[in-house]
């Protein structure tokens, strides 16, 4: 019998704030949420952005001056909401107005000799013919060149991509915890799963205290890798700059990082662990990798996680050399502009509109994960389950980042999960889709075609399409925790986030099956059964999630454990939920700091305790068992 895999905890960070407790969701819908619950998410975001603080029993302004709640969220509302989901580029991230970049010039000196000084270790290893060095004092050097010399003159211009989705203003992870250079990428993972594994109001160590060590897996990664100065993105230009190349750039440029970096220095971890790439559908494939671990029995705990800070002018110019992002003359001339302002770069995602390139956004999520049977024993509280994941490529393709027919397979197989485990009426009337909905022209055609193909497939009428990148932008391969982030939202506060940016429905897209609402969707808490999470990823990499609601979740418990056991795990989620609210409180008045175990109980070979039948670890309640059973009796 399988396990089922359930969500037990979620939290991230993204440019609508903090993913626990919903507080980024409640972000996108800020003006359906009630006063009580708008003061709350305003605050939070406030304390993260550093507008405001909190000492010994009440709020301090940014001048340090005590305050009402009522009178601080007034106060830093505009603040708040305008540094927030996507905007123009801030200054913080890089000058849009003077991005950096080398022109190459032929230059010719007085009676063709060009004299000039330089660093002596910027001269190449081997000088020119026409190349005279004179040595000079402080490691100078002036050379004097003969006929013409080619040169590359460091130049600036004005970005041609202003837009991005950012974390929000004055938020700066590396700042909670010794980050010790850390790429930006890592920074947030570290903040992300540190917020996922507090949310789920269970310690870690008494987790543990039921499993054996190797009954945990962590599965992260991001799609492009670290790419920042301190990253990959550092390695590659700084020698052309002239500048050091560090000892850590190379390593945690890595795109597995963000699961290395849980493993040493959050949990500890010696289970199972592994990075997954598949460009946009990179976290649903760690998803899939996770929820196989637990339904084969593999483990019982399982993180998944994504983390992307692609958010520099050298990969936005990659990827707007491609024609992929909005660019801002495209964005002005859809709206007949001569010049974009503040709101109109708020409006440069437009899935299913009339729309010209997605908008690139940073985000890192987390999901806990458990078997069913530890998270009833623990007490856990359960936000929904994940029955399935599934994955297609494209087969043969002319271009390689032209979208082909695996997501008809992904997408299929989810719809027909959800009729077959709970009923036709239930896939038709209470399912939704989270799509991709990058806000390019050819997304808007062909994942609309997947959706309503599928939808007539299934006799599925007005099947409804939200698509969170509208708010946040394309995190890359973290969209798919974005979107799940988003999904669980609907389950406690029942709004579906509208497509708010997108004016109309463009002319071009395949809607005669579905509804997708262009303004938030009060539907009800109780109204979706499931959700289909839909990535199209560059390459050919395809995949969709199935999630079912956390009602739906504890019906199909009962049905396995009976109703006495979901009684007595009732009674001791009682006080998972205390726990798990009195860190989301402290989390919003900025109390909070991430797990960061830097040089912690680091064990070697000479501590274990090992035999024939199982491993013992120092500071682990329960061994390693070593005893495995032949999974090839018939070959033996």
């Amino acid at each position: 019998m399988p396990h089922l895999p359930v969500i037990v905890g979620f939290g991230g960070i993204s440019p609508a704030g903090r993913a626990s407790f919903h507080h980024g969701y409640r972000r996108l819908i800020m003006d359906k949420l009630d006063p009580e619950t708008r003061q709350e998410t305003v605050i939070g975001l406030a304390t993260l952005m550093g507008l405001a603080s909190f000492e010994d029993g009440s709020y301090l302004n940014a001048d340090g001056q005590r305050v009402s709640e009522a009178e601080l969220a007034k106060a830093v509302e505009p603040a708040v909401m305008d540094n927030t989901l996507i905007r123009r580029i801030h200054p913080d991230w890089f000058d849009v107005n003077a991005v950096t970049f080398n022109r190459p010039a032929d230059i010719r000196g007085e009676d063709d000799v060009l004299t000039f000084q330089l660093r002596r270790r910027h001269l190449p290893a081997t000088l020119p013919d026409n190349w005279e060095v004179t040595e000079l004092e402080g490691g100078q050097a002036q050379v004097r060149v003969s006929g013409q010399c080619s040169l590359i003159f460091p130049d600036t211009r004005e970005a041609q991509v202003q837009s991005a989705g950012m974390l929000p203003t004055g938020f700066h992870p590396g700042t909670l915890y010794q980050s010790r250079n850390h790429p930006r990428g890592l920074q947030m993972a570290v903040y992300a799963a540190s917020d996922a594994l507090s949310s789920v109001g269970i310690g870690f160590e008494e987790i543990m205290s039921h499993l054996a060590p190797d009954q945990v897996a962590v599965f992260a990664s991001n799609s492009i890798g670290q790419m920042d100065d301190l990253g990959f993105g550092g390695l590659t230009k700084f020698p052309g700059l002239g500048k050091r190349t560090t000892s850590k750039q190379m390593p945690l440029g890595y795109a597995q990082m963000p699961a290395d970096f849980i493993n040493a220095y959050l949990l500890g971890n010696v289970g199972t662990t592994g990075g997954a790439l598949g460009a946009c559908a990179t976290f649903l494939y760690n998803l899939k990798n996770g929820v196989e671990a637990i339904r084969s029995g593999q483990c019982k705990l399982a993180m998944i996680g994504g983390s992307d800070a692609p958010v520099t002018p050298e990969i936005i110019e990659g990827f707007r050399a491609m024609g992929a992002l909005a660019e801002d003359r495209q964005l002005a001339a859809l709206d007949g502009l001569d010049q974009l302002s503040e709101e109109h770069y708020r409006l440069a995602c437009r899935p299913f509109g009339e729309n010209c390139g997605f908008t690139i956004g940073e985000s890192s999520q987390f999901l806990v994960l458990m078997s069913d049977d530890l998270a009833l024993e623990l007490g856990a509280d359960i936000h929904g389950c994940v029955p399935d994941v599934y994955v297609h490529a494209d087969g043969h393709k002319k271009s390689i980042s032209a979208p082909g027919i695996g997501n008809y397979m992904t997408l299929g197989k989810s719809a027909s999960l959800i009729r077959s485990m709970l009923g036709e009426d239930s896939l038709r009337q209470r399912s939704y889709v989270q799509a991709h909905g990058t806000s390019t022209p050819q997304n808007r055609v062909t994942e609309s075609h997947v959706i309503n193909e599928i939808a007539q497939a299934f006799d599925i009428s007005d099947w409804t399409v939200s698509a969170v990148k509208a708010f946040i932008g394309h995190s890359q391969g973290t969209a798919g925790g974005d979107q799940i982030a988003t999904a669980l939202g609907l389950w406690r506060y029942g709004i579906i986030p509208g497509l708010t940016t997108t004016k109309a429905i463009a002319e071009d897209v395949h809607q005669t099956r579905l509804h997708i609402p262009l303004q938030h969707l009060e539907s009800g808490s109780d109204s979706m059964d499931s959700v289909l999470i839909n990535a199209k990823g560059f390459g050919g990499n395809n995949a969709t999630a199935t999630l079912f609601s956390p009602q739906i979740t504890e019906q199909l418990l009962t049905r396995r454990h009976g109703e006495s056991a979901m009684t007595d795990w009732r009674k001791r989620r009682e006080e998972t939920r205390e726990k798990a609210a009195e860190y989301d409180l402290n989390a919003t008045r900025g109390l909070v700091r991430p797990t960061y175990l830097y040089d912690h109980q680091v064990l070697t070979g000479e501590d274990l305790k090992i035999s024939e039948h199982q491993i013992e670890l120092p500071g682990y309640s329960n061994p390693i068992s070593l005893d495995m059973d032949n999974p090839y009796k018939d070959l033996s």
